[in-house]
């Protein structure tokens, strides 16, 4: 009878202890997760691209986001608008610099759910060796367990980032100014 009641207590305090973060590793060995960019290009069409090379995890709680967090790395010479030479100008010095910078690096500072799986993610990004506190607009796409046995939780994001504030100074006009950042992240619960 003893050992009934210390298996009930036991599972009673499992059960009514809070639920904890969760840590999740970001799928990109399996490309699970992008990166993406979309700038005006002289204000009559759009440039897209990508970064190839990132890294990073997060801590997410269903029944807590407000304690979610996020740390990413980028690669900045993995750049990749689809052309080699206009590839080369970005890496260079009118742009990312990527011999002087060759890492941007994301960590949050707070998250504030919205309620419906939408959020509002702040923290520093550094870029081209300048650090600005950026918010990034999120959406839950998802969570669940996957077919080999692990568990995996999806978002996306976006938000504008002005070059200038970073020290990109090139001119393509007022409609280049700005550049809209697209951010999937799927991640593997560890």
């Amino acid at each position: 009878m003893k050992k009934l009641i210390s298996a009930i207590a036991l599972t009673s305090a499992a059960l009514s202890a809070p639920a904890m973060a969760a840590d999740y590793e970001i799928d990109t060995k399996g490309a699970h997760a992008f990166i993406q960019f979309k700038i005006s290009h002289l204000g009559t069409s759009w440039l897209l691209g990508r970064f190839n090379t990132f890294s990073g995890d997060f801590s997410y709680d269903s029944d807590n986001p407000n304690a979610s967090s996020i740390q990413l790395t980028v690669d900045t010479r993995s750049i990749d608008s689809n052309h080699a030479e206009r590839d080369k100008h970005l890496r260079g010095e009118d742009f990312l610099n990527v011999a002087k910078y060759p890492k941007a690096t994301f960590k949050s500072t707070s998250y504030s759910d919205s309620g419906n799986g939408t959020g509002t993610l702040k923290g520093d990004l550094t870029l081209h060796g300048v650090t600005k506190n950026i918010a990034i607009d999120v959406t839950k796409v998802g969570e669940g367990s996957d077919p080999w046995g692990g568990y995996r939780a999806g978002f996306e994001g976006t938000t504008t980032l002005r070059l200038k504030d970073y020290g990109i100074n090139y001119n393509l006009g007022p409609a280049s100014e700005t550049v809209r950042m697209e951010l999937y992240v799927e991640g593997i619960r560890k």
